[in-house]
C-alpha cells in the first residue's frame, strides 16, 4: 500500500513542491527513492497520485499527479467536546476519534477536570493532538483531517456557541436520560454536537447550562463509561444510527 500524506496546502495535477517537515520525514523513515509513489492528501477531498523526484537530507520534493475523487467521509457531520482526560488518554481518545469519523474536537476545562492547562502550555497540547489527528487520518485512509480547537473553559464556550448550526446538540448524562437511540432519527442528515464531561463526569449546574443552551441529554446505557470511552461510544453508536441506508 502507498504511503499516504496529508499536506496542508491545495494541491493540483502537475503541481511540483516540497513536503512540509513532518510529511518528509515519513518518506524517509520508509526509505523511498525518486521514482516512487505516494499518495496525497489536502482535505478538500479525494487524494492525489504523486511521485518522488528529489530527496534531501531534510526536505523531499514530490510531484502531483492525478486526482482521485474518492469519498471515505461519513455522509453526516460529528462533532465533539469534551471535559480533557490526562494527557495519554486523551492523546489515544484523538486517534480513535479521528478514525471514527469525527470532524472537529474541542477540549474543554471543566469543574471536575483533573488535567489543566493554559497559555502556551495549552497551545503546545493542542498542537500536539492535531498531529496526532493528521496521523490517524493518513493511516485509516481519511481524506479530511478534524480539527482540533484551542482549549476552552466550558461556560465561555457554551456562551460562544451560535444559535443552531446543528441538526442536534447532546449532552452525556450520567444521571436518567433517554437512550441515545431515542433522540436521534435514523439517516437524519447535517451536523452533530455532544458533550461529554471528564472524570467524574459534567456537574449538576454544568449539565443544566448545556441543557440552557439548547442541549438534549441522553444516555448511552447502563454502564458508567471513562471519561475517554464515553465520546467514542457516542460516536460508533452514531455512525450505526444516522448511516444511511444502501
Amino acid at each position: 500500500m502507498s504511503l499516504r500524506l496529508y499536506v496542508q496546502f491545495p494541491l493540483s495535477a502537475g503541481l511540483e513542491t516540497t513536503l512540509p517537515e513532518d510529511a518528509a520525514r515519513h518518506v524517509q523513515v520508509r526509505r523511498l527513492q525518486p521514482g516512487d509513489a505516494l499518495r496525497l492528501f489536502d482535505g478538500r477531498g479525494g487524494e492525489w497520485a504523486a511521485q518522488v523526484m528529489r530527496m534531501g537530507k531534510r526536505d523531499v520534493d514530490v510531484r502531483v499527479d492525478a486526482h482521485e475523487a474518492l469519498e471515505r467521509e461519513l455522509p453526516f457531520e460529528l462533532e465533539i467536546a469534551l471535559g480533557m482526560p490526562t494527557n495519554e488518554r486523551m492523546d489515544a481518545l484523538i486517534e480513535k476519534a479521528t478514525e471514527l469519523g469525527a470532524v472537529a474536537i474541542q477540549p474543554l476545562q471543566t469543574e471536575r477536570s483533573v488535567l489543566r492547562l493554559d497559555g502556551e502550555r495549552a497551545a503546545r497540547r493542542v498542537a500536539h493532538w492535531q498531529a496526532v489527528a493528521v496521523g490517524a487520518a493518513e493511516q485509516s485512509g481519511r481524506t479530511r483531517v478534524p480539527v482540533v480547537a484551542p482549549v476552552r473553559g466550558l461556560a465561555a464556550w457554551l456562551a460562544d456557541l451560535p444559535d443552531g448550526g446543528h441538526a442536534g446538540r447532546l449532552v452525556m448524562s450520567t444521571g436518567s436520560a433517554p437512550a441515545l437511540a431515542r433522540a436521534v432519527a435514523p439517516a437524519a442528515d447535517g451536523r452533530w454536537l455532544a458533550l461529554s464531561g471528564p472524570e467524574g463526569g459534567l456537574t449538576a449546574d454544568e449539565e443544566a447550562a448545556a441543557v440552557a443552551r439548547g442541549f438534549a441529554r441522553v444516555s448511552l446505557g447502563a454502564m458508567i463509561l471513562r471519561a475517554d470511552t464515553a465520546p467514542l461510544a457516542w460516536l460508533a453508536q452514531m455512525a450505526v444510527l444516522l448511516q444511511r441506508a444502501p
